[in-house]
């Protein structure tokens, strides 16, 4: 099974199972890491927001323009910066690895 890394926001590191056509949201949620997602993955918020490593960044599909606008209202946006609901684990991921910002904005 693939794995990922969260980075907490204390600088903990945790390496989770991270099954296939699940998002980073979902593992997070899976595994009771500190994402809220509170629109469960709709993109109609930017609480998932995470800071991805920047060794992985250009392995990331390119995203969305509706992505890309809900990440205008993220906290302490970074230049790797992406919404977990929108990141889907795949082979091609295995070892991903995000940190989690600062703190969060509920702007949906």
């Amino acid at each position: 099974m693939p794995k990922m890394t969260f980075v907490e926001r204390d600088g903990t590191r945790r390496e989770v199972d991270a099954p296939l056509g699940l998002s980073v949201l979902e593992i997070a949620h899976k595994h009771g890491v500190d994402i809220e997602g509170a629109c469960e993955g709709s993109l109609a918020c930017s609480t998932c927001h995470v800071i991805v490593d920047e060794s992985w960044f250009e392995r990331l599909e390119t995203p969305t323009e509706d992505e890309e606008d809900m990440l205008d209202l993220a906290f302490d946006l970074q230049e790797t910066s992406r919404l977990g609901c929108q990141l889907i684990m795949t082979d091609k991921l295995d070892g991903l690895v995000v940190k989690l910002p600062a703190g969060s904005r509920n702007a949906g």
